[in-house]
């Protein structure tokens, strides 16, 4: 099914996202360019991975494509949007298992640390994990129970991590709260 897809890279990422473009209009789908616009001018990775999860947590994109020296920043950037599950993939097994077992929204991919012909593969695999998981039965989704956890913790943390919904005090006005360190439920720590 033909998806609209955002894309968006840095300087560094630049020449790769525009081979991704070209591959989803090859593959029939529709991008939406964010920028940059060129690979020589310094930009800064936070704004195009942030705008790529404003279009997709926004519905103006299906899925989002972000390129930038390493992946890291700009899924962190990404990632920072409530709603958008921004995954850095390597490879085609990583990028399916983004799309089948996280149903990451989207991707992202270092120019500096993974090869175009790579990349490519990698996108396809990518997006045929999306349409696998989008024509499963309901009843098929594995993992919608983790996927629903994820979205909680959109949710109900504010920028801090914290969880929000008892940060109020009895007049619904917001108070101060000492940081405390959280932990794994001790089940989860053993074998």
């Amino acid at each position: 099914m033909p998806m609209r897809v955002a894309v968006g890279s840095d300087h560094a990422g630049f020449d790769l996202k525009e081979i991704l473009r070209a591959e989803l209009a090859a593959l029939g789908h529709d991008d939406v360019d964010l920028g940059t616009h060129d690979g020589t001018t310094s930009v800064d990775y936070p704004d195009y991975g942030a705008a790529v999860g404003r279009a997709v947590a926004g519905g103006l994109a299906d899925l989002g494509v972000c390129v930038c020296g390493s992946g890291n920043g700009i899924a962190m950037a990404a990632n920072k949007v409530p709603g958008v599950r921004a995954a850095v993939v390597h490879d085609v097994t990583t990028a399916a298992l983004a799309g089948m077992h996280n149903h990451a929204n989207v991707i992202c991919f270092g120019a500096r640390t993974t090869g175009a012909i790579v990349v490519i593969d990698a996108l396809g695999a990518f997006l045929d994990a999306v349409d696998a998981v989008r024509d499963a039965p309901e009843d098929d989704r594995r993992h919608q129970r983790r996927i629903e956890k994820l979205a909680a913790l959109d949710d109900h943390h504010d920028h801090r991590g914290h969880d929000d919904r008892h940060d109020l005090d009895d007049n619904g006005q917001r108070r101060e709260r000492e940081l405390i360190h959280h932990t794994a439920p001790k089940e989860t720590l053993t074998p």
